[in-house]
């Protein structure tokens, strides 16, 4: 637009101003149609002589008010240059905008044309974006900081933009999930007594996050994203009821202990192997339990809430992401045609417990552990028929020397120094004593714990000297070669697994039965069996070594290892038990529970809002807070003068502020009756309850509340 330059009138202090439209600009589109918005500008402006002929439009008045005049056409301009419209609205919420500036208000880097041209989503035929400063500043802030609260009376559109913004980063794939949630206050604790279903039960609570959702998807796919779970909506009761029974265990670096035994700063173990913090611990009482088991028989007990990473076969074929999904989200779509739908992660590197000292060389303790005689009626003594193995024990046992004795018998004496007495004991018996281990026999070995849970290089060596006496690999036409290991204990069967799951793999066991065998033959005479044979098939992760003895090293080799997987197979109701829910500082939220499943109930990678946050209590807000996982933003919108709490809860939204102020990457953005985009009469509304607030020493916000609020639109 061009103009003349300013003319001063007769009376000092004003001025006269002619603004010439370019003829690309139809008049009505700068005016109105029949001048809708230049009645808007002269009401605005009633000292202020405005006149428009052909396509240039003149002002005369106080130099202050034409300069303002001047400066809204030059922002209507540049809004009408990009395509939109100009609406009464807009340009008077240009006016107040350039009022606001020109008396010093905020920080005047924001203009008119800025704020009402910043597109968030277009869907459906409609643009949706902001209309007020405070809101530009407000969506601003949701792009640069982790946790915005939104704060600010009905009709300012809070809700209605956070919602576009998680759309947005939806589509934009800065995350894979939204999470929508309220409480649902006026239900309290007798929500699951109410009758219908869960989702009709909690229908009018979350119908204004619905009707924002369709506003914006499209309606049909929002039923496939909700059951997909990449879109969540829940009661925040339901959100934080991610839980497993108290008497859960949980491994830890000093092994395991059960999850209610858990403190804030305790340590259990990531998907990494390594320690992480527990940073926070959330009793849930009594809930519905169900048991979580895995293909490989192993299994754990959790909620219908608690959280599992999990992939399908086609989320691999096309590299996809691992998905979270809550336990009853799977329950009835575990299969695909006759597979296992869904894949669980596992260990990605072996769990790292502090190194303890051992009396004996681990690699050594599993061949005797496999094939030695460890009786206590005579000198231990080992039975092989692989040379290799023989001189591999005695470089591992200083001290002892291994004496042929005949046939595939080895006995393990000591070495006699000068001046030694007959009385001296054997190294290998000593040590045998000291892990309790002396005198066991076939079906009654086992793995201490200070080998169990020992350094990765520690367990590697034992499980090794289990598979170079009692185990093999075993291939297939066709098929990667699996490692099978052999024992009658069953102590020993268990320690064995949780030694290849502690490394990161998986072992599927079965029994074949004494009775009804073909008896064995030793010493030219058949041999019947005693007892049970426990059969372990074993996957370990690529890289990792299972033997040392040449033969059955070069075999595996060959043939390859295959990926280690792990399935879940079903899951079942198992009662009610009381559970809690812990939060842990790994950056993928994973902690290792039962059988060494690995588990999370944090959310990651998601986009959540928190509506209604005024009908929060601060242990509820806390709980919320500490739920933010890596990778995600968090919402959180409300309005402090209608809180609907009982008499003498205080309001959550009011504490935190008070709380987190001032800490970084935490950012409030506060709203007003000048931000509402509802009706004009909307805010006259709050504007008069303020006045009438303050007219009776009413605290502004009081506790006592009112009504709930329904989210405004910032469309």
């Amino acid at each position: 637009m061009t103009q003349t330059p300013t003319a001063h009138a007769a009376t000092e202090g004003r001025a006269r101003a002619r603004f010439a439209v370019p003829a690309k600009h139809p008049m009505v589109t700068v005016l109105g149609s029949g001048d809708s918005l230049l009645r808007v500008i002269e009401k605005a402006f009633p000292d202020v002589d405005i006149h428009a002929r052909g396509n240039e439009i003149s002002a005369v008045g106080d130099a202050s008010e034409v300069a303002l005049i001047q400066r809204l056409f030059d922002e209507m301009m540049l809004v009408l240059r990009t395509g939109q419209p100009m609406t009464e609205d807009a340009v008077e919420r240009s006016i107040a905008m350039l009022r606001a500036s020109e008396n010093g208000e905020g920080d005047g880097e924001e203009t008119p044309a800025e704020v009402l041209t910043q597109n968030i989503l277009s869907s459906r035929g409609r643009t949706i974006r902001p209309k007020t400063l405070n809101q530009k500043r407000y969506v601003d802030a949701i792009d640069k900081h982790t946790i915005v609260f939104g704060i600010g009376p009905a009709g300012t559109g809070k809700t209605y933009l956070a919602m576009a913004k998680a759309v947005q980063a939806l589509q934009s794939k800065q995350v894979n999930r939204i999470i929508l949630t309220r409480p649902a206050v006026e239900a309290g604790e007798r929500l699951g007594f109410l009758p219908g279903t869960l989702y009709e039960k909690i229908d009018p609570y979350l119908r204004p996050l619905y009707d924002a959702l369709h506003d914006m998807l499209d309606p049909d796919s929002i039923p496939r994203l909700m059951a997909a779970g990449t879109i969540e909506v829940a009661p925040l009761a339901y959100m934080r009821g991610r839980a497993q029974p108290v008497f859960t265990r949980v491994l830890t670096p000093d092994g395991w202990r059960p999850i209610g035994d858990l403190r804030v700063g305790d340590l259990v173990v990531g998907s990494n192997g390594e320690p992480t913090p527990v940073l926070g611990v959330y009793p849930q009482g009594e809930k519905d339990i169900y048991r979580v088991t895995a293909q490989d028989g192993s299994w754990t007990l959790c909620c219908g809430e608690h959280l599992w990473t999990v992939r399908t076969a086609s989320d691999r074929r096309r590299d996809k992401p691992w998905r979270v999904l809550e336990t009853k989200e799977m329950i009835g779509n575990l299969r695909a045609a006759h597979a296992r739908r869904y894949e669980l992660p596992l260990l990605t590197a072996p769990v790292r417990f502090p190194e303890r000292p051992v009396p004996m060389d681990p690699y050594a303790l599993g061949l005797l552990l496999g094939d030695g005689c460890l009786t206590g009626s005579t000198t231990p003594s080992f039975a092989t028929g692989d040379p290799e193995l023989v001189t591999a024990l005695e470089a591992a046992l200083p001290g002892v020397s291994v004496r042929h004795r005949g046939g595939p018998d080895y006995v393990l004496n000591r070495i006699a120094s000068p001046g030694d007495v007959i009385t001296t004991e054997n190294p290998v018996t000593a040590a045998l004593r000291k892990l309790e281990l002396w005198g066991s026999r076939s079906n009654t070995k086992l793995v201490p714990d200070d080998y169990l849970q020992n350094t990765p290089e520690v367990r590697l060596a034992l499980l090794q000297g289990l598979l170079d006496s009692d185990g093999g690999p075993v291939t297939q036409a066709d098929r990667t070669c699996r490692i099978q290991y052999v024992t009658t204990s069953i102590l020993l069967r268990d320690d064995v697994i949780a030694l290849v799951q502690s490394l990161g793999g998986v072992a599927y066991t079965r029994r074949r039965a004494a009775a009804g065998r073909r008896p064995g033959w030793a010493g030219g005479r058949p041999v019947e069996h005693r007892h049970d044979a426990h059969i372990v098939d074993i996957r370990l992760p690529e890289g990792m070594e299972p033997f040392r003895l040449q033969r059955k090293a070069e075999k595996y080799r060959v043939s390859g290892g295959g990926r280690p997987m792990r399935f879940i197979d079903s899951i079942e109701p198992a009662g009610r038990e009381e559970a809690v829910c812990i939060q842990v500082a790994a950056e993928d939220s994973l902690y290792v529970t039962e059988n060494y499943l690995l588990t999370h109930n944090t959310l990651n990678d998601a986009f959540i809002i928190l509506d209604e946050a005024q009908n929060t209590s601060p242990e509820q807000m806390k709980m919320f807070l500490t739920r933010l996982g890596f990778e995600s933003k968090i919402v959180i919108t409300g309005d402090v003068t209608q809180v609907d709490l009982p008499n003498g809860t205080k309001s959550g939204l009011r504490q935190v502020q008070d709380i987190l102020e001032g800490v970084d990457d935490v950012h409030f953005s506060r709203l007003t009756s000048q931000d509402v985009v509802r009706h004009k009469l909307v805010g006259r509304i709050v504007d008069a309850y303020e006045k009438y607030d303050r007219a009776n020493g009413t605290e502004n916000g009081s506790d006592r509340g009112s009504r709930p609020s329904r989210g405004g639109r910032g469309k």
